[in-house]
């Protein structure tokens, strides 16, 4: 296997080229880099609803069902935060298959999504302007479908992330683009 490695602030890119007969397993994966950030948000919240608790232990309302109910509704939302961040987004492409284009939660949910090679129009990379960003975004154009299908769903890697994927993608579907 080898192995080639992009780094940035945000994410980590990796490509992984598992030889097998007759045809070449190419696997891009990217990494969101843990923020620390996101561990200040948790415990800020906590915070949060400790004070509440012991604002409403110390005010008029002093049941102590009140409380574990506070507590229980803040649990369950930094639950619920935490459960929806992407750890990591893989692509698999199988040039006599397909593209299988995988999401990593941090909560351990792997959502899957296989694209067969035929129904591949062509890959694109598209720029993404809004008043207040612009960003890069990689996409497949699929037959018979009339909205693109992006690869990374959920995260913004850089383009100098996206171009190996999309020339992998390019040389797979045999669009004969993928230097330019």
């Amino acid at each position: 296997m080898s192995e080639k490695c992009i780094t940035n602030s945000r994410y980590i890119y990796t490509h992984e080229t598992g030889k097998s007969a007759p045809q070449t397993v190419d696997i891009h994966h990217v990494v969101a880099r843990k923020n620390g950030l996101w561990k200040s948000i948790v415990c800020f919240s906590a915070f949060v609803l400790l004070l509440i608790a012991f604002c409403v232990l110390l005010g008029e309302d002093k049941s102590a069902s009140n409380i574990f109910l506070y507590l229980g509704i803040g649990a369950f939302f930094i639950i619920l935060m935490r459960r929806n961040v992407v750890e990591k987004e893989t692509v698999v492409i199988i040039p006599a298959f397909g593209v299988q284009l995988e999401t990593h939660y941090r909560s351990g949910r792997v959502v899957r999504c296989f694209v067969p090679i035929d129904n591949i129009l062509k890959p694109v990379l598209n720029e993404c302007v809004t008043p207040v960003t612009c960003y890069w975004s990689l996409a497949l154009i699929l037959r018979e479908e009339e909205k693109l299908t992006l690869v990374f769903k959920a995260s913004r890697p850089p383009l100098k992330m996206l171009r190996p994927v999309w020339e992998a993608l390019c040389a797979a579907t045999e669009t004969g683009e993928s230097r330019g």
